[in-house]
């Protein structure tokens, strides 16, 4: 699977932003789904993921009750929405996909993840 990131921009804080990712092939709902980001300097990091049918999801304790996570399996995409950003949310975001995952099952593990994203840049200003 091909993975293409996209609505990064510049924001300011407390602003808001959606991010996209949408996949190539016929079978995106075989996979589990996730976000990660990374800041300059800093290791990549777990923001959020959700599972193949949908239903379950898991955040990072940085972004809970400020971000969510969900899918369209119809349209072979998965969105972020990102909302009271903050100056510390400035990173690049990758979405990733998890071949391995059950149907119900999350994944922050980021070394479970098989296919990456390139990334799209968050700059929060404040």
């Amino acid at each position: 699977v091909q993975l293409q990131a996209s609505g990064g921009g510049l924001v300011q804080a407390g602003g808001s932003l959606r991010l996209s990712c949408a996949a190539s092939g016929r079978t995106f709902g075989s996979y589990a789904m996730g976000w990660f980001r990374q800041a300059p300097g800093k290791e990549r990091e777990f923001v959020a993921t959700i599972s193949r049918s949908a239903t379950y999801t898991t955040y990072g304790n940085s972004v809970k009750g400020r971000f969510t996570i969900s899918r369209d399996n119809a349209k072979n995409t998965v969105y972020l929405q990102m909302s009271n950003l903050k100056p510390e949310d400035t990173a690049i975001y990758y979405c990733a996909a998890d071949s391995d995952a059950t149907y119900y099952s999350t994944q922050r593990n980021i070394q479970q993840y098989d296919y990456w994203g390139q990334g799209t840049q968050v700059t929060v200003s404040s």
